[in-house]
């Protein structure tokens, strides 16, 4: 199970599901999605919600079962962040992840993902060269990843090739300006942009050009709440902030964070709905000593039986060709469910 998948099992066990059969899923035998009565997000539906002044939902996900959760949860887009370098692969920064890491990672999301509206970043130094290769790159992006749009951490300076990705290749585009973790470094660490009343004014030059560029929604990242409500109520495309105050179009936040189960920092402004990283720690160690225990497995509970006429000749087979008198086992005669179950896969 991946550093994620287990922050998406305790996310699903509160979401109600229809349409599942009485058999018990596996890994290797999932349970098949369900249509559940809510229609594709598009970006019609995003632009309806900004119209219609409701607020709008994002979250991340990095791989299909916290996908599947976000989607089930009612998310309206799921964003494969580029945090996942730190979140999911332990890099001390965004700007280590690869263009053939957030793809692979991108269509795990998308496997997942059946209504809500998926965006990808494109990661660092795959756009910032030239038009070309943020094209060519944006385009792989949909292509081999899934993605139904990108993001680009950039301002203004970006605009001709946001403008060249949207209107030249036909590609949605969310831009991202205040914090952009990429270039953390470049902005003196991770800090609140737009403090001053010229980066605030910065701020919202760039968030004019990449409206005018063709961005469909712009994140507002750490930055004060006067400011996204600047650059909220003057532009005509939503915003979707994180560290940026109430007034944003809508909200994001990453996974990790939210659920507990990054370890190394919790960012000022994100609020925690679970602590699910200690309530794994304490699973995987109670795990951990019942194998030592030797209480788990048990037998009868989470094994598999021979039909009683099969094991009675397996038994008599086994100490006549190796001298081997085998445990007492399951109770003869198992149940079909226990013949004809599928073990999970590892």
């Amino acid at each position: 199970m991946t550093f994620c998948a287990a922050v998406s099992h305790r996310l699903l066990q509160r979401i109600p599901t229809v349409g599942r059969g009485s058999a018990r899923a596996y890994s290797a035998r999932p349970t098949t999605l369900q249509d559940e009565g809510r229609a594709k997000v598009t970006i019609r539906t995003i632009k309806k919600l900004y119209t219609d002044q409701q607020p709008i939902t994002m979250m991340t996900a990095y791989d299909y079962p916290t996908s599947v959760a976000c989607d089930r949860a009612g998310v309206d887009m799921v964003l494969v962040g580029d945090s996942l370098a730190m979140v999911a692969l332990g890099h001390n920064d965004t700007s280590q992840i690869t263009m053939d890491d957030m793809i692979h990672h991108s269509k795990a999301v998308a496997r997942g993902s059946r209504s809500s509206f998926l965006v990808t970043d494109l990661p660092f130094g795959t756009y910032q060269s030239d038009e070309t290769t943020a094209v060519n790159n944006a385009i792989r992006m949909i292509k081999e990843g899934r993605a139904e749009a990108i993001k680009l951490e950039a301002g203004r300076r970006a605009a001709p090739k946001i403008d060249a990705i949207v209107n030249g290749a036909g590609i949605p585009v969310v831009g991202h300006i205040g914090l952009t973790p990429q270039t953390a470094v470049a902005l003196g660490g991770f800090r609140v942009q737009g403090k001053s009343v010229a980066n605030a004014q910065a701020l919202v030059a760039d968030a004019l050009a990449l409206q005018e560029a063709g961005c469909f929604a712009i994140v507002l990242e750490a930055m004060p709440s006067l400011v996204a409500e600047t650059v909220t109520r003057l532009l005509r495309v939503p915003t979707i902030g994180i560290g940026a105050g109430p007034a944003t179009s809508g909200q994001v936040l990453v996974l990790s964070d939210m659920v507990g189960m990054f370890d190394r920092f919790t960012p000022k402004f994100c609020r925690s709905f679970a602590d699910l990283g200690p309530r794994m720690v304490s699973a995987v160690g109670e795990y951990n000593e019942a194998v030592r225990a030797g209480t788990f497995p048990a037998e009868g509970t989470h094994t598999y039986a021979m039909p009683a006429a099969a094991e009675e000749r397996w038994r008599t087979y086994v100490q006549k060709e190796f001298g081997l008198e085998l445990g007492a086992g399951s109770a003869s005669g198992s149940s079909a469910q226990n013949a004809d179950a599928v073990p999970q896969s590892s």
